[in-house]
């Protein structure tokens, strides 16, 4: 007897003929005439469910009439070829026990009528056995082996970079405090000297500071890791437990890293598009009509290049009117980074050199001294999908950049441009909000397992 999966069952040739145990969970059951049951099972291995027929003769068949969607099972059958349409082989059952029922089969939360997403958030914990996101846990997994893969092979070391932190590396404020005091419970006040790490620390929003002087040390390294960030929003962007992937280069300058987030980029997406062939179709066919199309566009086009100037510049002049206005010194807006993409580029465009007052204290002065080396990776449908910088090397600049609290607080962070310092570069990459990319759904809230939101945490 061979234990398998589905997708073993499905896909491995092998098996035919041979008798199997497969286990999962019941996705549907019909009776014919001629007393068999078609149970249709799946075990997340695969999208494809596979049809197992079951013969009145079985000792339990009257229980396996009793089957309905979400039950789990254990299947023991031989693996022939089938004549039913859309399958070549299925499994003539020979036993069939009941793992698990379920106790009211008419109220089952998710049934195999359709759901909307919104509806599914509420049923995080069992969400995962429907089609949409059973191919999107596969993605996610997938792309984070991408991911992995990808600096391994380019000479990268992976560095874990602290989740507790002392400072603020973006500078917004919108953090989550750590702290071992009962502040609400206590009658005397406290001091952060008081607590347990003798000062005010919070949740990381990055590890981009703390891998910086891996970076300076063995010149190609990633972080790879959560991150947190105490932003009240309720919008379809925004999470309070995300993930987020930062390689730093040292030896670089803006444009290596440019160079860097397309090549990351393209690589990965060729990988996924590859490795999860079906469950890409699945998102193209119920999902995104033009998924396909526009991945398949990232990975083929060279990405357009133009710096903050320029791009204000185009659209000021495209004659469009955009919700918020376009002028030198103010942020670009997703309407704004969308028209860049997909009216003027038609592919991801890198805007680059944004000016110094709307970008962090780390980012390098240009000699213009109103620019700082940064860049924003824009895509297609998205808007901002990468952002990142060349990192300002020169401590007097950086002094100058810096107040007088964040220099005591990153006294290491300064050092390491006293101590052979270099040019080095990096990026940002929201892993949740590369999962949307690949998968063309819309709420970073069906991106991650369980996610995390205002007055949000019940799972």
């Amino acid at each position: 007897m061979i234990r398998a999966s589905v997708i073993e069952v499905l896909r491995n040739d092998e098996l035919l003929n041979q008798e199997v145990e497969l286990s999962g969970w019941v996705r549907s059951r019909r009776s014919s005439k001629g007393g068999f049951s078609f149970i249709h099972i799946n075990d997340g291995s695969c999208l494809d469910n596979i049809q197992a027929v079951a013969d009145e003769k079985l000792a339990n068949y009257n229980d396996i009439l009793e089957l309905s969607s979400g039950f789990s099972v254990c299947l023991i059958g031989r693996v022939v070829e089938s004549g039913g349409k859309g399958q070549d082989r299925e499994i003539q059952a020979s036993q069939l026990s009941i793992i698990g029922s379920v106790e009211d089969p008419e109220n089952y939360p998710i049934s195999k009528k359709s759901h909307t997403f919104e509806y599914l958030r509420t049923m995080a914990h069992l969400r995962p056995r429907t089609n949409t996101f059973g191919a999107l846990t596969r993605v996610r997994h997938a792309i984070s082996h991408a991911v992995h893969e990808y600096f391994n092979d380019n000479g990268f070391f992976w560095v874990n970079t602290p989740i507790i932190t002392s400072s603020d590396c973006e500078g917004a404020g919108e953090l989550f405090k750590v702290s071992t005091l009962d502040a609400l419970n206590r009658e005397s006040t406290t001091s952060p000297e008081d607590d347990f790490f003798g000062t005010n620390t919070f949740l990381t929003v990055s590890g981009q500071l703390n891998v910086e002087s891996y970076a300076c040390a063995l010149s190609k390294v990633y972080t790879f890791g959560p991150t947190f960030r105490a932003e009240n929003s309720n919008t379809s962007r925004h999470l309070a437990e995300f993930w987020m992937i930062e390689p730093e280069i040292a030896f670089a300058d803006l444009l290596a890293n440019a160079k860097l987030a397309e090549d990351f980029l393209k690589a990965v997406v060729s990988k996924i598009m590859a490795s999860c062939e079906k469950d890409i179709e699945f998102f193209n066919e119920r999902v995104d009509p033009h998924l396909i199309e526009k991945l398949q566009a990232l990975v083929e086009k060279e990405f357009t290049l133009m710096n903050y100037s320029e791009a204000v510049d185009v659209l000021q002049k495209s004659g469009s009117e955009f919700e918020f206005p376009v002028s030198w010194g103010a942020d670009l807006q997703s309407e704004h980074e969308r028209f860049l993409t997909e009216k003027i580029a038609s592919g991801p465009v890198v805007v680059t050199d944004y000016p110094k007052e709307i970008k962090a204290f780390y980012m390098r002065l240009n000699d213009d001294e109103k620019t700082v080396a940064a860049m924003d990776v824009l895509v297609p449908g998205v808007g901002e999908l990468i952002g990142g910088s060349q990192r300002e090397e020169r401590l007097e600049i950086l002094d100058s950049r810096m107040d007088e609290r964040l220099k005591e607080e990153l006294w290491w962070y300064r050092e390491l441009r006293r101590y052979g310092t270099v040019p080095h570069a990096g990026f940002g990459l929201g892993f949740e909000r590369l999962v949307l990319y690949l998968t063309g759904m819309e709420n970073v809230r069906d991106a991650i397992p369980f996610p995390r939101t205002p007055k949000n945490v019940s799972f």
